[in-house]
Order: C-alpha cells, then structure tokens, then sequence
C-alpha cells in the first residue's frame, strides 16, 4: 500500500477510534462533563479531511473534544471551562519539525551564532566578540557559517582567525553541520599536524605543501572535537529546556529529534520524569554500536510520560551536504570534476543495522543527499527488507534531496518516506546548479515528483542548520522562492506542493511519518490537543506574508506552553 494510502487510513481509524464522549451529544436525562479549555472566534484548518474546517474547537483531559461550529462549543461550555477568543485567528495543529537536532539548537542558542555572516571577517569579528568574554584558554564554539554567501565563496583557511584569536581554542561548524573551520590553537590541542591522515568518509583541506587549512569535511570532524571538554550535566539541561522555550515560541509542539547519543535521550527521560519535556520527542538513536545494541534489547518505546518521548528509529548517515561538497554523487561535481562526494558509513553498514533495526522493531532514517547516496540507501534498504520482510516499516530517507529519475519510483515501491525540508531548497538554489549541472537539477528537491507516486513527505528544518520557524519551510514548499520572492515564479515551479499539501507536511505527515497518526498530527476529536494560533490565514494570504505571519500561542496538550506578550 503506498504511504497515502496508509496515512489516509490511519487518519480515518483514528477518528473512528475516538472514544463515544468525545462527541458533544446529548440524549434525554444525560449530561456531558463540559470541557476544560473552548477556542471561539477562529479559523480553524484541521488536517482532518472528514472536517477540513470549523470554527472553534473543545479540549478535554489533554485531548480534542470538539471540532465544528461555536454553537457546538457553546453547549459544552460549562462554568470552569476556560475561553480562549482567538479575535478572527487561524487555529492549525501543532506542527512538528520533522528532521531536526534537538541539543544542537540548545548549543546554538547558547555558542556563538555565525548564522546571517556575509563575510569571513564578519565571522572572524563575532568570534574576537566572545573571546573578550571568556578567559584565555577557554574553548570558543560557534555554528552557521557558510561560505557560499560570501563574496568569496572558498573555503576559509585559519590563518586569519589564528591571528585575531590566538590564545583560545576556536572550533566553528559550518550552516550544515558538515564541515568545522579550526584555528591554529585548536589544531595544536587536538594534535593535527600535516602528518594527520584523512579518515575514512572525510577530508582535511590542504594547501599546496600538504598541511591542514583549518577545515575538516564529515568525517574529520571528529578529528578536533575530541579535544573539546565534553559539557557538564548542568549545561546539557540547560541547553535542553532552552531548545524546547525557542520551539514552543515558533508553534512548534513536536519534533523528530535526528539522532541523539544515549546520554542525550537519558537526558530527555528524566526531563519527561519531571514534567519538564513539554514536547512530543520522537528521537532517533545516534549510529553508536553500543547504543544500538542496549536499545534494541530494551524494544522500541512509544508515548512514554504522557505521551512526551518515542525510542523506536534509529539514525544513520550514508553521505555528506551539497554545500561542503560531500553528497555523494553517481557522477562528479560539475564544478568540483575530480571529487565525487564522501560516502560516510560503507553501504553494508547500512544493510546490516537497517536488518537488525527490522528484527528488533525500530524504523531506521539515513541521512542521504546525493544521488549516489540516495541510491546506495535505496539498495541497502531493498536488500534488508528481503532479509526481514515487514510491512508497516515507514524506513526513511532523510532530505532525499538530489534522487535520480530512475530511483524516484523506488520510494513508493519500497514504501520508503522522504523526509525533506523544503527550506532547503530556498537555501540551496542560488548555487546548486552549479554544483550539479542542469540535468541533475531537475531531480533537486523534486517533492511533486515524488508526491505523485503515493508517498508523504514529512517537512522540517534541520535546525540550527536552519532557522526554527516552520512557516519558512511552509512558505518555501508553496512558492520555491526566497523571502524577496525571487526568483519569479519559483525555482523549477513544477515542483511545489499545494497549501493543503505543506500544511499536512508539518502536521499529519511528521505523524505518519512516526507512527503517531492516531494520536497526533490534525485536530480530531480523541487526538492530543496540540494546536497553534496564528495571527494570520496562512492558506489564503500571499505566499511572501506568510513569512510575517506570527504565532500568537501555542498549546501542548491543551496547555498554553507560549503566548505572545
């Protein structure tokens, strides 16, 4: 059955499971507990294809009671039910991000952040800010830059951060994750030198007498990192509740957590343990041996604290990012023509975690971007599912964003999920042409093409690869355009999704795409009460205001956990 088709079906069994009082009906002698929160006075766009649209909706114990008309919410409205007037606001369910990293938004909001740099001196000069608040010695972390919106857009070398910084440690990670500038002090504590051989699945840069720029590619990333002192307990939590404060603030109410180590998702329980987790955390484990083998023994969790945290996916990676150079590609790159990309775990890694993860009932999501790499999950996936056939897998790719022609069936075939981010692509398009060429472009980011086979594609951001705003990955999966609305008329149009299509991408799709569609994921009556409220109607109004629209609050569980001031 196509991944639709399925999704559809779960919807509809869903509502059919809702229990009977959760519909406000009334017979002869017969009172109905009123509900404990009522939202009046809105547009309300359920994802709910048996409702696609109400006026107020009706909460009780944490979960929708009603959905449809005031007069409806009126008769359940009782003297301790609390009315929220949303003044002629857009009611939408709470959306979900479905690839991001939960603890690197924490370290972001808390590091410096390199996001917005249109030069390397910019980022030289955010970096000399830190340093002359902290004492010398002490590690200086930073993420978000990205060469490509520099006016020279080579990788940086280290000689200019050395000399502005000379006497702290600096270690700053590129947009994507994939990639970390070191300057000079850093380099010595982690013991590089130009004897420092490339390891497998990544690459130091080098000058012409073969010693270290300063930039490590994928899996030499490591190579620094494990100079850096690991952060204490006290700055893990603090990092965590940061991330779920900037979350809640962009209406979001859940998130796909893209691969965490153990210690991290201990970290979640216990925040889950003291109420603390206000969100719906699907966290996929990070590609550790240890790891996988205590969870696979332990048995694929779901909803545990009240619904806060699923343990049942794991995450693995296959390549590298288009703007590092690292996708993996079936030819090379049109302005790179020696380079080919970097497959970061060999291909039978893949096949033999993915066989165990069927046997022990955990979904696996690889990162793949490149054609090459697209392709190599595709077959490892193939090869598992012979090994250990199942049918209601929901394995994913995760951003799926170069796939070549032949491939694009596949997903549907092997009832495989895209994964994608559409901001992505507003990121992405002033350079991927060049970087692919014109006929591996058209296989870029192509969510109509693969939306016409029958599967769903859960949207997110890849935070703090991006910014946490949902709505710019919304406004990018309708339009294709940047927030100047260039280029006219989108980049490669054919591809984008309708509005019905983007909402479900961040709501009922990251559900599926979860194995929570019967709980989450649209505003049916027996689901979570998980619901934002906009101060604009983001499927009506122009496709640029959309990027103005605002979240007035955010509920979790029936629970405002943010309101606007």
């Amino acid at each position: 059955m196509h991944l639709l088709r399925s999704a559809l079906a779960g919807a509809a069994l869903a509502l059919a499971a809702a229990p009977l009082a959760a519909q406000p009906r009334r017979s002869a002698g017969t009172s109905i507990r009123p509900a404990d929160l009522v939202v009046v006075n809105a547009t309300v766009y359920t994802v709910d294809d048996s409702r696609p649209t109400a006026e107020a909706i009706a909460v009780r114990d944490g979960r929708i009671m009603f959905v449809g008309s005031r007069r409806g919410v009126d008769a359940i409205t009782g003297p301790a039910t609390k009315v929220v007037d949303a003044h002629g606001g857009t009611v939408i369910p709470g959306m979900t991000d479905a690839h991001a990293h939960f603890m690197g938004l924490g370290q972001a909001l808390r590091t410096v952040d390199l996001t917005g740099t249109t030069s390397y001196q910019q980022v030289i000069d955010r970096v000399v800010a830190r340093a002359k608040t902290v004492p010398a010695g002490t590690w200086i972390i930073g993420r978000g830059w990205d060469q490509n919106d520099w006016g020279d857009t080579r990788f940086p070398t280290h000689d200019a951060l050395s000399r502005a910084v000379p006497n702290n440690p600096v270690l700053l990670e590129r947009v994507d994750g994939h990639a970390q500038l070191a300057n000079a002090k850093a380099m010595q504590l982690a013991g590089i030198t130009a004897q420092t051989r490339d390891p497998e699945g990544g690459r130091l840069e080098r000058d012409a007498s073969g010693a270290p720029t300063g930039v490590f590619v994928d899996n030499a990333n490591g190579l620094v990192e494990r100079a850096v002192p690991a952060p204490s307990k006290e700055e893990l939590r603090a990092r965590a509740l940061a991330a779920i404060d900037e979350m809640h603030r962009w209406g979001l109410t859940g998130i796909h957590d893209a691969g965490e180590p153990r210690a991290n998702i201990e970290l979640f329980e216990q925040l889950a343990k003291e109420g603390k987790l206000e969100l719906r955390t699907y966290a996929m484990v990070a590609d550790d041996s240890a790891a996988l083998d205590y969870y696979f023994a332990r048995g694929p969790q779901s909803a545990l604290y009240d619904g806060r945290l699923w343990i049942r996916a794991v995450k693995l990676y296959a390549d590298g990012a288009l703007g590092s150079r690292g996708a993996a590609l079936l030819e090379p790159y049109a302005d790179d023509p020696h380079n080919t990309g970097l497959l970061v775990s060999p291909p039978a890694h893949i096949e033999a975690v993915a066989e165990r993860a069927l046997r022990a009932g955990f979904q696996v999501c690889v990162h793949a971007i490149g054609d090459r790499g697209n392709r190599v999950v595709l077959d490892a996936f193939e090869q598992a599912l012979k090994a250990a056939p199942v049918a209601d897998h929901r394995f994913r790719i995760e951003h799926a964003q170069i796939v070549n022609y032949a491939d694009i069936p596949r997903f549907a075939q092997l009832d495989v999920i895209p994964s994608m981010q559409a901001v992505h692509q507003t990121s992405d398009m002033y350079w991927a042409g060049s970087r692919l060429g014109p006929g591996r472009e058209l296989g870029a980011y192509a969510w109509r093409s693969l939306l016409n086979t029958g599967v769903v594609i859960p949207n997110g951001s890849d935070f703090p690869v991006e910014g946490v705003n949902p709505l710019r990955s919304f406004h990018a999966a309708i339009s294709r355009q940047d927030e100047h609305g260039w280029p006219p008329g989108g980049w490669h149009p054919e591809q984008v999704m309708t509005r019905e299509e983007a909402l479900k991408s961040m709501t009922i799709w990251p559900a599926y795409a979860s194995f929570m569609e019967k709980d989450a994921g649209s505003l049916t009556p027996g689901k979570y009460a998980d619901f934002v409220i906009l101060d604009r109607d983001i499927m009506t109004i122009a496709p640029n205001d959309v990027l103005g629209t605002g979240v007035v609050a955010t509920y979790l569980a029936g629970k405002a956990v943010y309101e606007r001031r």
